[in-house]
């Protein structure tokens, strides 16, 4: 069966993010006031064969401990799709 995957990574709370306080700094001489803790991340969609949509979730957070986030610094969030639904 073939699923969609997507993965955010995005930064654990309390690490600091400076490229995302880059962007807060610069909003405001763009006119965007109001706009706080921003935050950047990455995004990483792939297509994934597997049995199940069980068994793409959990091959997808492996990829994710051992390649695409750094579980030190680092939070991922997997969704996982048929790929028809994506």
């Amino acid at each position: 069966m073939r699923f969609a995957v997507t993965v955010e990574v995005t930064g654990l709370e309390g690490i600091s993010d400076p490229e995302g306080q880059t962007i807060e700094r610069v909003l405001p001489s763009l006119g965007f006031e109001g706009i706080g803790q921003v935050r950047v991340g990455k995004l990483v969609s792939f297509a994934m064969e597997a049995a199940s949509r069980d068994e793409a979730r959990r091959r997808a957070e492996e990829l994710c401990r051992r390649l695409l986030a750094n579980p030190v610094t680092e939070q991922a969030k997997v969704m996982v799709v048929p790929a028809g639904e994506a």
